[in-house]
């Protein structure tokens, strides 16, 4: 039996500590700040809930091995996708059904422009799936991959998303819906990976999925688990250092004190990891500068609003512009998005709003939090509440104006993200965005990596299978 820290209790975190424990280890977490489920956390107002973090739950299969009891509700639509000429395109979990809505909103060659699409995309679904995000990244894992030539034909290295979309879609609004996904790393379409488009092909094959009460109650249902499995969780209990020579020893804690450990599981951003617990300046290399923020509106909405599904994103006539402003050139600053996409979560579940009432949980992309000229100050005075303002102007101008029917308005920029679940810059994804990022297993002996910030990905599935890669690497006790 082992004596494993883990450090952060986000959902790779304690994914990890339910995986070990049930393996026989005596698992010990430590979290820096006073609640569990990091980065998936809940603001209660008035009678209003919202999930302030993720608020779509994908292939739901990859935590039925944790044993929480989850009962997820498949979503139809997905996503309702609203384009800037008014035509309204909704997602479905069953190709067939969406190619026919395809068809009826954009024609049938955009149909069939899908179709061809989407075959594509099985096969880089398929080829990512076994070789890819099941297992850690090493040479040897890309090698079986690169053995495989029609595998690696299909995943397209070299070809971004955006190149990828052009190739096989003519109609622009369908290549529009397609960019979207690369903001599900962080990344912007036009430099993201065509092996990207794997992420709509899980989503649409094995569906969205909504947790009754919000996905908040994922992290309840990890720490219950943790609890029945005598998992000693330490809130407010912040990791300073993880002390280590050819192989880790334990950790340091703010208040001084040592805690010894055979085995540490860090559940931090990778930026703090090897900036701040354990310094290695030769792994920061760029993952400061690659993944995007978000500016959230919470909001207590009177009366109803049928117009809206589960999921809406409403599209700006110009979707490059959001990405030149995130993702500026050089001798260009970053700065909000001035015609932004805005994607609007609004559940129907009672359990989160009262009655004649709608809680909005509304995002759109921005820059990290920072000074460098990447990055924008949200902490300048004024600036968050004129841009939360423009952000209601933008969907009414959209055609969905709660300006008069607004209880209140609540707003998390990057800043607030980057404080309280400790998100370097406030990067949703974590900072190194796209599709490699640093691998599960650390420069030491005894020190593992899970979360978004590292392989497979960012997305509650990926931090999942993350925790699931480093539980089957550190083995039963």
């Amino acid at each position: 039996m082992s004596d494993v820290v883990v450090v952060g209790a986000g959902v790779g975190g304690l994914a990890a500590a339910v995986r070990l424990a049930a393996a026989g280890h005596r698992v010990t977490v430590h979290e820096r700040a006073v609640e569990a489920g990091g980065k998936l956390a809940v603001y209660e107002r008035d009678g209003y809930r919202f999930d302030t973090g993720p608020s779509l739950l994908t292939l739901p299969q990859v935590f039925d091995d944790l044993g929480l009891g989850l009962r997820p509700q498949p979503l139809d639509p997905v996503v309702r996708h609203v384009f800037p000429d008014g035509v309204v395109l909704d997602s479905s979990p069953d190709h067939a059904v969406f190619l026919e809505r395809i068809a009826t909103a954009l024609g049938d060659d955009a149909a069939s422009d899908w179709d061809r699409f989407w075959r594509r995309a099985a096969r880089i679904w398929a080829a990512s799936w076994e070789s890819v995000l099941q297992r850690p990244v090493s040479a040897a894992s890309l090698a079986r991959l690169s053995w495989r030539v029609g595998d690696l034909a299909a995943i397209a290295p070299g070809r971004s998303l955006r190149g990828l979309g052009r190739r096989y879609l003519r109609d622009r609004r369908l290549r529009m819906l397609l960019d979207r996904y690369a903001t599900y790393t962080g990344t912007d379409p036009r430099r993201a990976p065509a092996a990207l488009a794997a992420i709509p092909y899980a989503e649409l094959t094995y569906g969205g999925w909504y947790l009754p009460g919000g996905l908040g109650t994922l992290a309840a249902a990890l720490r219950a688990r943790c609890d029945d499995l005598g998992v000693r969780l330490e809130l407010g209990s912040e990791v300073t250092a993880i002390e280590a020579d050819a192989a880790v020893r334990g950790v340091t804690l703010a208040s001084g004190r040592f805690v010894h450990a055979d085995v540490v599981v860090s559940d931090v951003d990778a930026v703090t990891l090897y900036r701040d617990l354990l310094p290695s300046p030769d792994r920061l290399a760029g993952l400061a500068d690659r993944s995007l923020g978000g500016f959230v509106l919470l909001l207590g909405v009177r009366g109803e609003t049928p117009e809206l599904a589960h999921h809406t994103v409403f599209f700006p006539r110009r979707y490059d512009g959001e990405f030149d402003a995130i993702f500026p050139g050089p001798g260009r600053r970053a700065r909000p998005v001035d015609d932004p996409a805005v994607f609007v979560t609004r559940a129907e579940d009672p359990a989160v709003r009262p009655e004649g009432r709608e809680a909005w949980f509304v995002l759109v992309n921005a820059p990290r939090h920072g000074t460098a000229q990447s990055a924008v100050d949200w902490r300048r005075p004024g600036l968050a509440d004129a841009y939360a303002r423009h952000v209601l102007d933008v969907l009414a101008g959209r055609g969905v104006d709660v300006r008069d029917r607004l209880e209140f308005r609540e707003t998390r920029t990057p800043a607030d993200l980057a404080e309280s679940a400790g998100a370097p810059g406030g990067a949703i994804y974590g900072t190194a965005g796209g599709l490699l990022r640093p691998g599960n297993l650390g420069p030491v002996d005894g020190l593992f990596l899970v979360g978004g910030s590292v392989h497979p990905g960012g997305g509650l599935p990926m931090v999942t299978l993350s925790a699931r890669i480093v539980a089957d690497a550190i083995g039963p006790a």
